[in-house]
């Protein structure tokens, strides 16, 4: 299994709808930085695991166009070969594809759970998301009502 490495954003946004535990479910441990762990602010449970960039010049560098978690998330993914990276920032996912990581979302994780039975009903996941404050675009949401009702 490659390593996966968070950005703050799919900690936080999880963490609201009480549904930190997909994680570990999915992918037993996840690793982020000082940095994202500093920006989440809260406790971590075991499962995650702290890791920094050996690089510093490719976190600098990534500072120039992305806030300072994103970029020690993608530096760090960087030096991890095959890693799955969690972003949810359009401009961080389209810098990681273009460096050839692989990346997955919030929503992404939220609809692989529902795949694996681990989470009954996406729809009302992403509502509460929704209840909380996050936008969703329609073309977003329409590909998890598929989702959801063919995993039913």
């Amino acid at each position: 299994m490659p390593d996966v490495i968070s950005n703050t954003s799919c900690l936080i946004l999880l963490s609201k709808i009480q549904q930190f535990g997909i994680l570990k479910s999915l992918y037993n441990s996840v690793i982020i930085t000082d940095t994202v762990k500093t920006e989440f602010g809260e406790s971590i449970p075991d499962f995650i695991k702290v890791k920094n960039p050996k690089q510093e010049f490719s976190v600098k560098s990534l500072e120039q166009i992305l806030d300072s978690g994103e970029a020690s998330t993608i530096a760090l993914a960087l030096e991890l070969k095959n890693s799955l990276v969690i972003l949810d920032d359009l401009k961080a996912r389209k810098i990681a594809k273009n460096l050839g990581l692989k990346i997955t979302g919030t929503l992404g994780i939220l609809a692989k759970a529902k795949t694996l039975g681990i989470i009954e009903d996406l729809e009302k996941q992403i509502d509460e998301l929704q209840r909380k404050g996050i936008w969703i675009s329609e073309s977003v949401l329409n590909e998890i009502r598929k989702i959801n009702k063919s995993n039913n």
